[in-house]
């Protein structure tokens, strides 16, 4: 009973001192919503990073194609070799040979009336080739290009490598922001409780005097900040669930074309929530914690 009611004044006088410094506590409000507005965008854009990749993964293929005068027996060879590239799904290297492209091709009737009047059929066979990693599809084509009776490899390579630059740079730059501002947080609210204390230092000292423990003492001043990280994550958690779900409704699920497509907003706004809830009590109770070490010197 007697743990119960310490938390429970420790609680009462933390809020107590949330409305008594309230202008300082509005600053650290805001910054930590800012912060954690920043960290809900960084963490949706991992997540959609990442759903894009594979996107990408599933639906980016090499094109190989091969000589005209290359044999059944060289096309199996060129099939074995790019199967034993580290890079290349073995599961999803597709042969589709140049009489299948014709038959293909010629389901359109323009098409076909000009592949008729042709006495050869002018197409190659080709190897349509899936990586597992999209960032190293220049060195895994490169690698087949330099196999024997390769005509050319397609795979829209200046689309991938400016996607995958963006996405990197966008994260980059998310990330070191994120961090700049978790300290900034972090030491304002480690300011709000420095004043509290200053302004509560007698009634310290009293309690000091008559024995309290250093962990009552500690306790109300811990839970402000706690107070102080969560109400800040509030605002970013309800931008996060009807801002994305707004943006992604506004786009139609999809970014710049039908090959960037964004993750469901209920994949992904709940557990970016508990996130930034979670980084908002961590950061407020740091915050205190680091206060009231240098400046309670208990």
């Amino acid at each position: 009973m007697r743990i119960i009611r310490i938390i429970g004044r420790s609680i009462k006088d933390a809020f107590h001192s949330v409305f008594r410094n309230f202008s300082l506590s509005i600053a650290s409000i805001s910054c930590a919503a800012i912060t954690l507005l920043i960290v809900g965008i960084a963490v949706l854009f991992t997540f959609n990073v990442k759903a894009i990749t594979q996107h990408i993964e599933d639906v980016l293929t090499i094109i190989v194609f091969i000589d005209k005068d290359a044999s059944d027996s060289d096309i199996e060879t060129l099939g074995e070799q790019i199967k034993s590239i580290d890079n290349v799904n073995t599961n999803n290297v597709e042969f589709n040979s140049k009489d299948d492209i014709k038959n293909e091709i010629s389901q359109d009737e323009s098409m076909k009336n000009v592949l008729d009047t042709l006495d050869e059929n002018p197409l190659k066979s080709t190897y349509v080739v899936k990586v597992n990693d999209v960032k190293k599809i220049d060195e895994t084509a490169n690698t087949i290009k330099g196999f024997e009776h390769v005509s050319e490899v397609k795979y829209g390579e200046s689309l991938v490598s400016k996607l995958v630059s963006m996405f990197d740079v966008i994260r980059t730059v998310s990330y070191a922001v994120v961090v700049a501002l978790i300290f900034v947080t972090f030491f304002l609210i480690g300011n709000t409780i420095k004043l509290t204390i200053y302004s509560r230092r007698q009634e310290v000292s009293i309690m000091r005097l008559v024995g309290t423990s250093n962990t009552v003492i500690k306790l109300p001043f811990v839970i402000e900040g706690l107070i102080l990280g969560v109400i800040g994550s509030i605002i970013p958690i309800l931008i996060t669930i009807f801002g994305y779900q707004f943006f992604y409704d506004y786009v139609g699920g999809t970014l710049f074309s039908s090959l960037v497509v964004l993750v469901n907003p209920n994949e992904v706004v709940y557990t970016t929530s508990l996130v930034l809830l979670c980084v908002g009590a961590i950061v407020g109770v740091f915050g205190s914690l680091n206060a009231v070490r240098r400046y309670l010197k208990i």
